[in-house]
């Protein structure tokens, strides 16, 4: 994480675009009312889902899902307005297993090309994080799972990264 540095007073400011939240409210979705999305590219294969399994066994939900409301007037009459969900397939996939009642939600409102954009790179671009060694190995030192799944997928990272 970069340090937080002073900004010289001196230097010209130059205005940049707000950013503009999407988020209009949060709350618990029934999760067998979730509605998954046509456009989701991502699939889960079985060692990602026991190892998401065990660490929402050993630690429990620290991430909450994000639902597209959909009101925008670019969706079509028959998208508009459905709840939609735009992160948290497998969390989705694993309560309905596990029979959990809810899941905590971002609800956001996207257009139809935000929505795009939004699957499109939400995952890759936290892919794209590059990992320090040093402070990886320290850390895994500091974690200790009952779940086989997560320490394999532990053992895996440390080796990987």
């Amino acid at each position: 994480m970069a340090k937080r540095t002073q900004r010289n007073e001196t230097e010209p400011s130059q205005a940049l675009p707000r950013w503009q939240s999407k988020i209009v409210g949060y709350g618990d979705a029934p999760v067998d009312q979730i509605v998954a999305n046509e456009k989701n590219w991502r699939i889960h294969p079985q060692t990602q889902m026991d190892a998401l399994s065990g660490v929402l066994g050993d630690v429990g939900i620290v991430q909450n899902i994000v639902i597209n409301r959909r009101t925008s007037e670019q969706w079509p009459p028959g998208d508009r307005g459905v709840e939609t969900l735009v992160d948290g397939a497998a969390r989705v996939l694993l309560a309905l297993r596990e029979g959990q009642a809810t899941l905590p939600t971002t609800y956001v409102d996207l257009t139809p090309g935000e929505e795009a954009e939004v699957l499109a790179t939400l995952d890759p671009l936290s892919a794209m994080a590059g990992a320090d060694r040093e402070h990886l190995a320290a850390l895994l030192q500091e974690v200790q799972s009952g779940s086989s799944a997560v320490q394999q997928m532990l053992s895996e990272l440390a080796v990987r990264e």
